[in-house]
């Protein structure tokens, strides 16, 4: 989105900031939680339809040497699309199927990688993800379909898999 201003246009910035409202003591997942030593520790963005996140492999991670290994790249693409469920689906939910094709080899393992993924739809009780793992270079490396089972919000709710307020996702605007 663009902005005018005089003759020049400015590009406004439409990322925006998800607060993880599970990363409290105790929790200890893989790839979000800031807490987990051995973990990804991935923060994520809204941008527009999609959910986004940047994240700099260390070579713990790779494969064949110089390589990202496949399943750490799977592990990125369920997770993005996780955080795509609980945004924009409004409801927390569980993997039912992930397919992942894999288009190219993640080189370098210490350049900046991106993951982003969107919803597709919303069958009943069913939500459809597409996900992406770009290079550095922007290139396409891997991409991924999945299902998600989507628990109702309330039962979300009271099993502490989905905050009660939706906007504790984002932090307060300022005024």
């Amino acid at each position: 989105m663009f902005q005018r201003k005089g003759n020049m246009r400015k590009k406004i910035n439409m990322k925006k900031k998800i607060v993880n409202v599970f990363a409290k003591t105790g929790y200890n997942c893989i790839a979000c939680s800031p807490h987990n030593p051995i973990g990804l520790n991935l923060q994520f963005y809204e941008e527009g339809e999609y959910i986004t996140a940047d994240w700099t492999p260390e070579h713990n991670f790779e494969g064949y040497p110089g390589i990202l290994h496949g399943g750490i790249q799977a592990l990125l693409l369920d997770e993005i699309s996780a955080w795509t469920v609980y945004i924009k689906a409004k409801t927390a939910g569980v993997t039912s199927k992930l397919t992942v094709r894999y288009r190219k080899e993640v080189h370098n393992p210490q350049s900046k990688i991106t993951v982003r993924g969107r919803m597709i739809e919303i069958k009943r009780n069913l939500c459809f993800i597409e996900a992406q793992l770009l290079n550095h270079l922007g290139e396409v490396c891997a991409e991924a379909e999945s299902t998600f089972f989507l628990f109702p919000v309330e039962k979300a709710i009271v099993e502490g898999t989905y905050p009660e307020d939706y906007n504790s996702f984002f932090e307060p605007k300022e005024r």
